[in-house]
């Protein structure tokens, strides 16, 4: 299946693959330094790499909180990141009318993890071609998710899952590592998004919260158990991030954590 992903690199490699970027698309500049930064890092470490931004965000706390910067001048930036670096972008969407535009600018689409279930927005994802990345929702069983593949692979077999966490109350997320063993007996890529698994949401501030110090351990417990590939956000400077800037990776701590990860991966193969 990720052969299919449109200019990815590195399979050959038998590394996890690597989903990474900011939150989302806050200006050109901050977008196009983070993707040459994880560009340069994965090259040389061959681990195959999509790059990750939301061109805009419809799930936010407060209506205070940044949406994005305009659709139309968020996609290009991807597209010219994909063009620039010949790498496969990924992005949310969350309408069959986006799923439709913004096939145009990406390689992947993906379904947000309180989308998931919306069998509309997944049947419009499926049907632009593209590859589909559906994130389990915080509220959904491991077993439940064969019958979200179930809507989607008699049109198309290009799918991967991610796993961000179960609820743990409602300030609070936890990871079982049974999910993942679980999910993978479906099929399909699983990957876990490690960043989004340490957020603490629903804050009375209407800021959701995190916990950054958690993402090494998180990380590598997920390699330990066999995922196939890692989810996380970065950014220079998590603490001006316009979104999610409590529950990312420094962008200057990536390298580090990703070549820890690939001991991890070769130790247990």
């Amino acid at each position: 299946m990720l052969e299919s992903i449109n200019n990815i690199k590195n399979l050959s490699s038998n590394n996890f693959i690597l989903i990474a970027g900011p939150c989302v698309v806050e200006s050109a500049e901050t977008t196009i330094e983070i993707a040459e930064h994880i560009n340069k890092i994965t090259k040389k470490l061959k681990i195959p790499f999509i790059f990750k931004a939301s061109y805009k965000k419809a799930n936010r706390t407060s209506i205070k909180s940044f949406t994005g910067i305009g659709d139309e001048l968020a996609l290009s930036i991807l597209y010219e990141i994909k063009k620039k670096y010949k790498i496969p972008v990924i992005t949310d969407i969350h309408s069959v009318k986006e799923a439709e535009i913004a096939s145009k600018y990406v390689d992947v689409l993906q379904i947000p993890a309180f989308l998931s279930r919306q069998t509309e927005l997944l049947l419009a994802a499926a049907n632009t071609g593209k590859v589909v990345n559906i994130k389990k929702g915080q509220f959904l069983s491991p077993n439940s998710v064969k019958h979200i593949i179930n809507k989607i692979q008699n049109i198309n077999k290009s799918i991967m899952i991610t796993d961000r966490g179960s609820m743990f109350g409602y300030h609070d997320l936890i990871v079982d590592f049974r999910s993942i063993p679980i999910m993978k007996k479906n099929g399909f890529p699983v990957v876990l998004d490690v960043t989004h698994s340490l957020q603490k949401p629903n804050q009375d501030s209407g800021i959701t919260g995190g916990d950054p110090e958690m993402i090494s351990t998180i990380a590598k417990a997920g390699i330990a158990v066999g995922v196939d590939g890692i989810f996380l956000e970065t950014h220079p400077n998590p603490q001006i991030a316009k979104s999610d800037g409590k529950n990312m990776l420094k962008l200057n701590k990536l390298e580090n954590l990703l070549c820890s990860l690939i001991k991890i991966r070769k130790a247990i193969l």
